[in-house]
């Protein structure tokens, strides 16, 4: 199986590359996030592959990342999601607003993807729930928080820790964000973890 491809750029179209590697030209079906990466044709490429192999076909799928090839294989995963469609997920959404929106049941975010309908965006948010927390979550910030003076602290604080102690406490994860993303707003958390944790209790009490 191919996993990785270097080489020049040959050609590209709004779906796909062709990439030369010692005189052979592999085409690599991208997203739309990997082709603006890419460089111009005739530049160096570096592309992560994955390979699907079918009786009639061997097609291969290029990522910038790892992250994405990972993000690509889980999405598969899902009852009624194949390629074009998991490509059209990462041409709509990057890894990490994805790991948001599923970590935080928001289907409104998934249906943004050409040819995802509510029931695919549903499953992909419930399928995923937990296989998502294996992957990369890029942390929520709070900017602008307030110190005991009342003046404006103007460093930003990630809530990943806050989430992370919700977890411990028996909490899901898709849960856990969601109390912290809304703890996140109340001026009374302060850009604390401890008080974040403590607001993110009380939205989970409330529920």
């Amino acid at each position: 199986m191919i996993a990785r491809l270097h080489g020049a750029l040959v050609s590209s179209d709004t779906e796909s590359v062709v990439i030369d590697v010692g005189g052979v030209g592999y085409l690599v079906f991208c997203a739309a996030r990997t082709l603006r990466t890419l460089p111009a044709d005739g530049g160096p490429a570096t592309v992560f592959v994955e390979t699907h192999v079918r009786e009639d076909h061997i097609h291969l799928y290029g990522f910038t990342t790892e992250n994405e090839r990972a993000w690509f294989r889980t999405l598969l995963s899902v009852q009624g999601v194949g390629a074009r469609m998991a490509l059209a997920v990462l041409s709509t959404l990057s890894p990490d607003e994805l790991s948001t929106a599923i970590a935080a049941d928001d289907k409104a975010v998934l249906r943004r993807a050409p040819g995802v309908g509510p029931k695919v965006a549903g499953r992909i948010a419930a399928e995923l729930k937990d296989k998502a927390a294996g992957l990369a979550l890029a942390p929520i910030t709070l900017s602008a928080g307030r110190d005991q003076a009342g003046a404006v602290d103007e460093g930003s604080v990630t809530t990943g820790e806050a989430v992370s102690a919700l977890v411990n406490l028996g909490y899901g994860r898709s849960e856990a964000f969601s109390a912290v993303a809304a703890a996140a707003g109340d001026a009374s958390a302060n850009g604390d973890v401890a008080a974040l944790i403590r607001a993110g209790l009380k939205e989970l009490s409330a529920q």
